[in-house]
């Protein structure tokens, strides 16, 4: 996985990454590993998602520079992921849907690069979890095909139209339909993302160990 980071002069700057993702039941697990630049090699993200809505997923960010493994808390989720316009709480849902945060509403449908899309909105279901997702609402185009998310808006706490987010590159591996590109905008910084996905592998088996906090350390 990179990360294009560009800013609003135009200025771009590249992250790899090494990314690996196990399901235990219905709890997911998923491991980012930086590889370049040098600035930023070494740290690396995992989160474990957890089925329970009574219970708050985990995350912890090994930054190497300070030798020092963090947790990031509930209410941090909303917060920006290491430069990128995507939030900790994106970046664990990866297009998918949380029913604990959300009430959601189909409000109408719209045609995106010719296939039909319905238009969702979600509506954090408390304050709580407004504050902490930091998004008031958020409106999605769910191809009506295959069931996936193709586009996002997201609006801030004040309402604005903050970010713009659009999955491309939609096809199958091993059966899968998978996004290979995510670009992001955000409209109140200009800041741009985009995430490239390569060499994607469904099949190899994944050790159980790699998504420990004892691997954020040593490495994949």
């Amino acid at each position: 996985l990179s990360f294009e980071l560009i800013n609003k002069r135009g200025k771009k700057k590249l992250q790899l990454t090494k990314g690996f993702r196990k399901y235990f039941g219905k709890e997911k697990r998923q491991a980012i590993f930086y590889q370049s630049p040098t600035n930023i090699k070494g740290t690396s993200f995992l989160t474990f998602d957890y089925a329970s809505a009574t219970k708050d997923d985990d995350r912890w960010l090994y930054l190497p520079a300070l030798r020092k493994t963090r947790r990031i808390s509930g209410a941090e989720k909303g917060g920006y992921f290491l430069g990128t316009d995507l939030s900790y709480e994106d970046i664990n849902l990866n297009g998918k849907f949380s029913e604990f945060d959300y009430d959601y509403k189909v409000i109408g449908s719209e045609e995106i690069e010719g296939k039909l899309c319905y238009i969702v909105e979600g509506i954090p279901k408390t304050a709580k979890i407004k504050k902490e997702l930091k998004y008031s609402k958020v409106h999605s185009w769910i191809d009506a095909e295959i069931w996936m998310l193709r586009k996002s808006n997201f609006w801030d706490l004040q309402g604005n139209h903050l970010k713009t987010l659009i999955r491309t590159h939609i096809r199958k591996v091993s059966g899968i339909w998978t996004a290979h590109l995510i670009h992001v905008e955000n409209h109140k910084t200009k800041h741009k993302t985009n995430l490239t996905f390569s060499n994607i592998d469904y099949s190899t088996p994944i050790d159980d160990g790699l998504f420990t906090k004892e691997s954020l350390i040593s490495g994949y």
